[in-house]
């Protein structure tokens, strides 16, 4: 009953969640915009109701008590769910008892809200369907009549609040027998679900004359206040009985609920807002009407009677013609026969399936497409069978097999639906696959499908007296058009017969079509533009359409140009892909003549990143009678159709419309002009105006769809009879989607009718034209700021190479880290790219989306070519992409993981809590799991009881401890090219030499303590006397890498950022580096005049300081830390003396160092572990580090694999580098070095610190490679750390399996990846 009651509550909870999501539709606010053309919409002017589609408008708004915008159905049915679901839970642990009233329950847990789940009236109330609802056929609507019929119809549909009290006596029995329990019962109480509808409930100033006289309903506590402190006045409850009430009420212990409760919200860092962002400061936008849509006398008053007045009238003439993959017509489909072919099938489908009594289709019902993309007149043909047979079309692509990607959701769609019956054409039926008994399988998650072929050898000839039944256009479903959501999810979009006309109209209207046009439709013929343009409005105006598929344009880019200029083709639609392709392609091609285009309709002109195709596409073919004024970019959506399409002109000294707007400002959702100079702006272009008939607005996509300002950029909302009219089977999503009424900032409705959020995101500027910056599916929000996934796509294919993403292929998706969006990027690399090449490829993609958007990418992953799921024309499936990644089955050949650049609300550091009862640890192994996975190290204060960790906290008083006990020791020894001994260096030795630097910092240099100082030197003994010297004299060292002699002009920059970023106020080096500083070179690449004194440790003094520094504080600055990071940012990181010593301290432990041991280090000593190593290690503990240049290894790759079996060390340290160079030189050299008598067995832990990415299949190789030689596979290793912390893990002492016999240890190891073995016992490993 815990985990019942618990996953109940939590179930409820996140159905919360998901309706608040989907009751904003696309909840996430952007930008709105209106350059000051103010077409406003009187109040006395309305929508356009013709007499065929009034009652498209009578959803409008209820004038119950209730706002019926804020009704929701999808919150209702996960409720619904969520308790039928916590109903089937069982008990799984028993309960501890607890007492409580059975009124207090009645009255609070068995609480039902208010309906929500119920539509509009002419939806779902049956008493508002029997006072005569006015149809389309009753003309203009009435409206004190209506509105006198929707206070009544709604008063019909208030429910009261919970009214489950019961009497004085029943409300005793029951109480006594609670009380008489010793524990719960097997049944959990409900889950609560009050609670979220007090909080969330919204007060809506309602307009005047739209309120009834009507009991409000109570929420929450609310009854229970009006009655004797919580029972009812009239109740016959006795004293005593209503004080043991109100004792039970407050229980003295939290309720059970409470322990599940996590606090990790509390603990996560709460972002603040950026006090600067841009804020809209303009005027309230007006709605925006279109151009009213005219009346044409020879209209059809369908498309079922135009296609007959055109198959009977010119039966001859072209109305579809498809091209096979050479480009050559395939066939030609005349009106005649699409008539005649079309009525054929219409006859079959109502009569020749199924029985005469019992037939499987009829009129209403919902039947799918099935057809191939280079098959568009078989999909006609069935189309407009369909329609005549008054069928609703569901068009859908072909299934290629049992697992396509994002086919499941499809299916359900199709169930959905009640589909039952399929409609294809015969060589796709072929194509199919099929069990070995010749049946086509069951698809995951389709219904049952019976596939029925369309051609007409097929088919049955129907009877002379039979003639399909062709009406005016009403408000029947003509067809559903599929959508796929961002999460993956398809719905489907309902579009009436009235629409579908009207629809048609606006169209021919806007694109200027005439009789016997030739139109080229390079797009799906089975939804969106190409449906709209080649199958449907083609028809209306008997247009001859030349149909491109895929297959050809894969083959021949510039097939579509090419039958522009064979058909001498006056209307072309196309996709900025397409324009691009043939742009590549166009070299040749000659002979090319476009100057018949008028109008080249661009399909995704919404995408703001198509104008870059368009006007290259522009530049290359102005020459070959390509008119500027001919391009006509649009925007549209599934919803509500085409929403603005720029008209064609005969002005070709009109510009089209453009504005270069700030990127910052757009991710706080304002418009605000820059220049094109800045990388960081976004060029857009009008996507003409609004179609004919409609009225268009912005709104607020977040809460209330309140009109945005003009200065800022909202959803777009269109109100017009050529719109979907809902999702079919959703009424919840479809009022959130299909009927919202826009409304001032004081509340007042824009317009009595519904209008329907597209989807697009944008603004209306100058003369009307309406722009278009993005997509709420493709809306990112980060951290507050709102990033659009088309913008960081088209960032990411500009990064040099170009090329280097396979084909384009490419998706920007987030997902949830710590309750904030984080940015993911997945690209298909080309074949022939190195892992080198791909790592330098993301880092600059993380450089760009750094400089340009301002925001960090979680992780940027590259797969293999033509791995990523795809969609049926090519693309990449988005959803599909983004639950592999979550499911971690995306595979990834290379990736780059930068939480540190963009998860900055880390949780806080978690409290123990004392006194943990029985209770709550009952309650803590229930939901374990919950909190933050962490582990810890050994306890650094319980060990080293004699150890000088316990005399000296500092490494300068280590180091001269050292130089008085063991002089003569040797800490480090360095090794040259030929692997001889170039310096060593004792304790006093180096105690000596850090003396003199100290007084020379002193006397020359006139530093006092905390002084910043710049340790430019090359990997040696050199640089680590001079930090020493800093140690004594109290000042700060900054180890920085010097420039390198043969490439002064890129290095020397960056040591002169880390000096100047570090305030460096000397700078310490040898003679040859100060040379190069100031030589010719250096002048020209930097300015040598600003450089701070440089000292030459060449020649030093022979006088002892006076005294040596001893810091007053553990807590001060021992040495900064500089580093570059993966996206060029400089970074650099304090570290004080106690975390210095307790850094040694912990390494010391780890790999158990001491005076005897010898460790040979093939490290660059500038940052990171790789500094500590080189430098503070073997002061600290005492051994003898063998120092190796990785620069030596250029001209001797065999140098560190030679040092460590020459001086038969036990533990190493690299770099990838290092590694890389070994196995890439050494590779074919391993029998010569086993004759040279390099053995490798000694090694028992070879780490590589692992400053970058982790190099698998590197590890894997040296691994291998060097196998013969003795290394042991388990001895490789890789630490691992960060900027913060450099070290969290590092390898343990190896420990051979061969030796463990007689201790029965056993060995299950089988690491794929370089294994980080434990961790430090300094530092903490959180996992988030």
């Amino acid at each position: 009953m815990l985990q019942a009651g618990n996953i109940g509550v939590c179930d409820i909870r996140d159905a919360a969640v998901r309706e608040r999501a989907a009751s904003t539709a696309g909840n996430r606010p952007l930008f709105y915009f209106r350059f000051g053309v103010d077409q406003a919409l009187p109040p006395e002017r309305r929508a356009p109701v013709t007499p065929s589609s009034a009652s498209r408008y009578h959803r409008r708004r209820s004038s119950g008590s209730r706002d019926e915008r804020y009704r929701s159905d999808v919150h209702t049915e996960a409720v619904q769910a969520a308790l039928a679901k916590h109903k089937e839970r069982k008990m799984a642990v028993p309960m501890p008892s607890k007492r409580r009233s059975l009124v207090v329950q009645t009255s609070m847990d068995a609480y039902t809200p208010p309906d929500t789940s119920s539509g509009s009236e002419d939806e779902g109330s049956v008493q508002g369907d029997s006072q005569g609802t006015p149809t389309s056929s009753q003309g203009s609507i009435n409206m004190e009549h209506w509105i006198s019929q929707a206070i009544h119809g709604s008063t019909t549909s208030t429910t009261s609040s919970s009214s489950t009290q019961s009497g004085g006596s029943g409300a005793a029995h029951r109480l006594a027998d609670v009380m008489a329990q010793t524990h719960l019962e097997n049944h959990s109480a409900p889950p609560d679900v009050t609670t979220y509808t007090s909080e969330h409930s919204i007060q809506v100033e309602r307009p005047q004359g739209s309120t009834t006289s009507r009991t409000a309903p109570k929420y929450g506590n609310a009854e229970l206040m009006e009655t004797g402190d919580g029972v009812p006045v009239s109740s016959r409850v006795s004293a005593k009985i209503q004080q043991l009430v109100n004792t039970l009420k407050r229980p003295k212990r939290p309720p059970l609920r409470e322990f599940f409760v996590d606090d990790f919200e509390e603990l996560l860092e709460v972002q603040q807002p950026d006090p600067n962002q841009p804020k809209p400061e303009g005027a309230q936008m007006l709605a925006m009407r279109g151009e009213q849509l005219g009346v044409v006398t020879n209209w059809p008053p369908s498309l079922e009677a135009a296609l007959q007045r055109w198959g009977t009238i010119s039966p001859k003439a072209p109305c579809l013609t498809t091209m096979d993959t050479n480009g050559k017509p395939l066939y030609i489909l005349t009106y005649g026969k699409l008539w005649t072919r079309s009525m054929k099938v219409a006859y079959n489908i109502l009569h020749k399936l199924g029985t005469k009594q019992e037939p499987m289709v009829r009129p209403g019902d919902r039947v799918a497409l099935v057809f191939p993309n280079n098959d568009p007149a078989a999909s006609m043909v069935a189309f407009y069978g369909c329609l005549l047979a008054e069928v609703v079309p569901v068009p859908i692509e072909v299934p290629l097999t049992r697992k396509d990607a994002g086919s499941q959701q499809i299916g359900f769609l199709l169930g959905s639906c009640g589909v039952t019956v399929a409609l294809t054409s015969d060589a796709c039926h072929k194509g199919l696959p099929k069990s070995p008994t010749g049946e086509i399988p069951q698809f995951k998650g389709w219904p049952k499908l019976l596939w029925f072929v369309t051609e007409s050898k097929h088919l049955s000839k129907p009877p002379r007296d039979w003639f399909p039944h062709i009406k005016d256009a009403n408000n029947d479903t003509a067809y559903i058009e599929y959508k796929t959501c961002k999460d993956g999810s398809v719905l489907g979009v309902t579009v009436t017969r009235i629409a579908l006309l009207t629809h048609c109209q606006a169209l021919t209207q806007a694109c200027g079509y005439t009789e016997a046009e030739t139109i080229v439709n390079v797009l799906d013929f089975k939804k969106d533009v190409g449906l709209w343009h080649g199958i449907l409005t083609s028809v209306m105006n008997m247009m001859h359409v030349i149909s491109i598929p895929y297959s050809l344009m894969k083959v021949n880019p510039l097939s579509w140009i090419q039958k522009v200029c064979q058909y001498k083709a006056k209307v072309a639609c196309v996709k900025s892909r397409d324009m691009h392709w043939a742009l590549v392609a166009h070299r040749d091609q000659r002979d090319i003549n476009l100057s018949s285009l008028r109008m080249l309709i661009v399909a995704d002109g919404a995408n703001p990143w198509s104008i870059s195709s368009c006007d290259a596409f522009l530049n290359v073919f102005q020459s070959k009678g390509l008119r500027q004024e001919v391009i006509c970019p649009c925007a549209s959506s599934p919803e509500a159709l085409t929403v603005a399409i720029r008209r064609p002109t005969d002005d070709s000294n009109q510009p089209p419309g453009r504005g270069v707007l700030s990127m910052h400002g757009l991710t706080y959702g304002v418009i605000r002009v820059d220049s094109e100079e800045k990388l960081s702006v976004l060029t857009v272009q009008d996507v003409g105006l609004v179609m004919p008939g409609a009225i268009m607005c912005s709104v607020k996509p977040d809460g209330v769809p309140q009109l945005c300002r003009t200065d800022e950029v909202g959803e777009l909302c269109m109100c017009a009879v050529a719109t979907g009219t809902s999702y079919y089977g959703l009424s919840g999503m479809t009022k959130n989607t299909f009927e919202v009424f826009p409304v001032t900032s004081s509340g007042a409705p824009v317009s009595e009718y519904p209008f329907v959020r597209t989807g697009l995101l944008g603004f209306v500027g100058p003369g009307g034209l309406v722009f278009v910056v993005g997509k709420m599916d493709g809306l990112m929000v980060v951290s507050g700021r709102r990033h659009n996934a088309d913008d960081i796509v088209a960032t990411a294919l500009a990064v040099e190479p170009m090329k280097f993403v396979y084909r384009g292929r490419i998706a920007v998706f987030s997902v949830t880290v710590l309750h904030d969006e984080r940015i993911v990027i997945v690209a298909e690399q080309r074949p022939d790219s190195t892992e080198e090449d791909s790592f330098q490829w993301m880092s600059r993609v993380l450089q760009a989306i750094d400089s340009i958007h301002q925001v960090g990418v979680y992780c940027l992953a590259l797969v293999p070519a033509n791995t990523l799921p795809k969609t049926p024309l090519g693309g990449i499936h988005l959803s599909e992409t983004k639950q592999l990644f979550l499911e971690g089955s995306l595979h990834p050949c290379n990736v780059l993981m930068c939480p540190h650049t963009c998860v900055t609300n880390l949780p806080k550091p978690r409290q123990k809590q004392p006194e943990i009862g029985p209770a709550s640890v009952m309650v803590g192994n229930l939901v374990s799991g919950k909190r933050i996975a962490q582990a810890s190290g050994r306890d650094l204060g319980q060990i080293e009881d004699n150890d000088q960790a316990r005399k000296f906290l500092f490494l300068s008083e280590v180091l001269q401890w050292r130089a008085q006990t063991t002089p003569d020791h040797v800490l480090y020894t360095l090794l040259n090219c030929r692997g001889t001994i170039a310096n060593s260096l004792t304790c006093v030795q180096l105690h000596k030499r850090a003396e003199k630097i100290a007084v020379m910092l002193m006397e020359r240099g006139h530093l006092q303590d905390g002084d910043h100082v710049a340790l430019v030197y090359p990997p040696g003994i050199d640089l680590i006397a001079a930090f020493y010297g800093c140690l004594y004299a109290g000042c700060v060292p900054i180890t920085v890498r010097p420039p390198h002699p043969q490439n002064i002009a890129t290095t020397l920059p960056t040591v002169k950022m880390i000096v100047e970023v570090s305030r460096s106020a000397c700078l310490m080096t040898t003679q040859l580096i100060c040379k190069l500083l100031r030589s010719r070179e250096a002048a020209a690449a930097v300015d040598v005049r600003a450089w701070p004194p440089i000292l030459d440790t060449d020649d030093l003094p022979k006088k002892r300081p006076a005294q040596i520094y001893k810091p007053s504080n553990p807590d001060t600055l021992a040495y900064l830390d500089f580093s570059v990071s993966t996206t060029g940012m400089l970074a650099g990181v304090k570290m004080s003396h106690a975390a210095t010593s307790a850094f040694c301290r912990s390494i010391k432990l780890q790999c158990e160092l001491y005076p005897s041991r010898e460790v040979a280090i093939c490290l660059d000593p500038y940052c990171g572990l790789g500094f500590v190593l080189w430098c503070l290690c073997s002061v600290y503990s005492g051994h003898q580090s063998i120092l190796i240049p990785p620069a030596e290894l250029e001209t001797n790759p065999a140098l560190w694999l030679l040092a460590v079996s020459q001086y038969k060390v036990r533990d190493t340290f690299c770099s990838y580098s290092v590694m890389e160079l070994c196995t890439k030189g050494l590779g074919s050299q391993t029998e010569s070095l086993k004759a040279r008598g390099l053995d490798l067995s000694r090694v028992r832990t070879c780490v590589v610190v692992a400053e970058e990415r982790p190099r698998i299949a590197l590890t894997q190789s040296f691994s291998k490679l060097f196998k013969d030689l003795g290394l042991h596979p388990r001895a490789v290793s890789t630490s691992f750390g960060c900027r913060v912390n450099l070290a969290i893990c590092l390898q343990v002492s190896f420990l051979d399996a061969s030796k463990c016999v007689s201790q029965r240890v056993t060995f299950k190891d089988r690491h794929t990846v370089p294994h980080c073995s434990t961790r430090f016992p300094l530092l903490m490993l959180t996992h988030i």
